[in-house]
């Protein structure tokens, strides 16, 4: 009999066949780790760290050397690019898929909340990486959003200075994001998922029906269960259809770059129209309508805090683990969908207006 591999030591012996399938899970989970780990963090993120010069006078230049200048150096910044967009998606797919499976449900709840915090913190990691860029556009975004976290009552000024490192926009807030871009937001999220995985196998693996009685024997019906070899094959043949996906994009569509930025030109002057990441649009079409307290902090907070209360709230039952659209979550299920459509909804408007 052949030893487990490394990999197959991640998973449990057997998994449920029915939760197994691909139909069930789409893979998401395995894919947003594997972008995170392999691709953000180890192919692409470590070689730019050796090349990228956290200045505000070289930021813009040293990715345009790499870009333009080192042979093939434009499939690195491409590459390291659209790993993060997938992430987002994967993270944000993978969410709306354990809600209508209802597989945030007790035992699984405190996972929900480590699931729900990575995607934040991952927004912002995405955000620290688009600040990065230094070109016109992300200065504006940054002239916005450290406008946004000023309105923060009582502690607005200090986290601005913390974000910031001063009281204007300079070096010292290139280094900032940085850091927080290296290690202050990509340690955590590496931390908590891992955490997260580590839960599912603690919670009782993957999100499955409990076993139930059969009216031909009072001893209750197991399902049928596959051995995690199988899963591993399953999800190698999942990760290479998303590398050939993640180099189809880096071939054929660069990373956005813009004209670099001045910063001695006046934090407002960058640009003449501030350009949020993809993954912001909505907060920007809502900051056209309303106060920047109400559109940047008291809406996207009120999101996240009913999405995290959602499993003690909306639906405390057990009822309905791992099926699909179940009635008992349908509380839940349409506050969802309300939410994705209004961000849906939102960064179209902006985009296409």
């Amino acid at each position: 009999m052949t030893r487990p591999n490394f990999f197959e030591h991640l998973h449990p012996p057997t998994i449920p066949a029915r939760e197994a399938r691909f139909i069930y899970t789409f893979g998401l989970g395995g894919m947003s780790l594997f972008l995170f780990l392999f691709l953000s963090l180890i192919v692409t993120g470590v070689p730019l760290m050796f090349v990228y010069v956290p200045t505000a006078v070289s930021a813009a230049d040293s990715i345009r050397a790499i870009a333009y200048v080192a042979p093939f150096g434009w499939l690195l910044p491409n590459l390291h690019y659209w790993a993060a967009v997938l992430l987002l998606l994967t993270v944000g797919f993978h969410m709306l898929r354990v809600v209508f499976s209802g597989s945030y449900k007790r035992p699984r709840r405190f996972n929900w909340l480590l699931g729900l915090v990575t995607l934040l913190l991952s927004l912002l990691l995405s955000f620290s990486g688009y600040v990065l860029r230094w070109d016109v556009d992300t200065f504006g975004a940054l002239t916005a959003g450290t406008h946004i976290v000023q309105q923060f009552p009582l502690i607005g000024g200090w986290f601005y200075g913390l974000l910031v490192g001063g009281p204007d926009i300079s070096d010292a807030t290139v280094i900032r994001f940085y850091t927080w871009h290296t290690l202050g937001l990509s340690v955590p999220v590496l931390l908590l998922m891992g955490w997260h995985v580590f839960r599912v196998r603690r919670d009782g693996g993957i999100s499955h029906r409990s076993s139930v009685a059969s009216p031909q024997s009072p001893l209750s019906h197991k399902p049928p269960r596959i051995p995690r070899r199988k899963l591993v094959q399953r999800e190698g043949v999942a990760m290479l259809a998303l590398l050939c996906l993640l180099f189809a994009l880096s071939l054929f569509w660069d990373a956005p770059l813009a004209v670099p930025a001045n910063p001695l030109a006046g934090p407002l002057a960058a640009t003449a129209d501030i350009a949020a990441p993809w993954f912001f649009l909505w907060v920007q079409a809502l900051l056209r309508r309303l106060s920047p307290l109400l559109a940047g902090i008291v809406i996207p907070l009120g999101v996240a805090l009913v999405l995290a209360l959602l499993p003690w709230t909306l639906d405390r039952e057990t009822e309905g683990t791992a099926v699909w659209f179940h009635p008992a979550g349908r509380r839940a299920q349409v506050v969802v969908i309300v939410i994705t459509i209004g961000i849906i909804g939102l960064t179209l408007w902006e985009w296409l207006g």
